[in-house]
């Protein structure tokens, strides 16, 4: 679909209109939809550059952002980088990263589960402890056990880092693998 956009419309309005179209999708004609959208632009010769932008950001939402509804390209961060990158580069990053050690894809439900409400709460340990309904100490336990398996402590912020990019870089090559 292309919209024509007033000279005064930002990108928060987009946002507005994807997320009415969804809805309205979902209700009325009871069908799981996604909705992404490319860069604004001002000229028509530029039209096709959007539409190439907002199909990346259909297939990087799908991949990165399943949870997501509306995408846009100016807002894929990471997820969109990653999905530029070759196959043989990520199988490199994920063998430097744990070198032989329990790759995240070999963890259990409970363990990503765990984690990623960690990375939710932005490395909070109470908070996320609380919304797990778990005591802090089984917690730091996780994250210990997790710890002693990858080499990667994610209470601190670089593992934390490269683990979530590791987890994003997996998910990447399940996507390839399975296309």
């Amino acid at each position: 679909m292309i919209k024509s956009l007033a000279k005064s419309q930002t990108y928060e309005e987009v946002q507005k209109i994807a997320t009415t179209i969804v809805d309205m999708m979902n209700t009325e004609a009871m069908l799981d939809v996604r909705v992404s959208y490319g860069t604004i632009v001002d000229e028509l010769k530029d039209l096709s550059k959007s539409y190439k932008e907002a199909k990346m950001a259909l297939e990087v939402g799908r991949i990165f952002y399943a949870e997501k509804r509306v995408n846009a390209y100016n807002t894929l961060g990471i997820g969109r980088l990653i999905y530029q990158l070759p196959e043989s580069l990520c199988r490199i990053f994920i063998d430097e990263i744990f070198g032989g050690k329990e790759v995240p894809d070999d963890l259990d439900e409970e363990t990503l589960n765990t984690i990623n409400k960690f990375f939710e709460n932005n490395l909070n340990v109470s908070e996320t402890s609380r919304q797990l309904f778990v005591h802090r100490n089984t917690l730091v336990y996780r994250i210990e056990k997790l710890e002693k398996s990858s080499g990667l402590d994610v209470r601190k912020f670089d593992d934390a880092l490269t683990f979530k990019i590791a987890l994003m870089v997996i998910g990447y090559m399940k996507y390839l693998e399975n296309r």
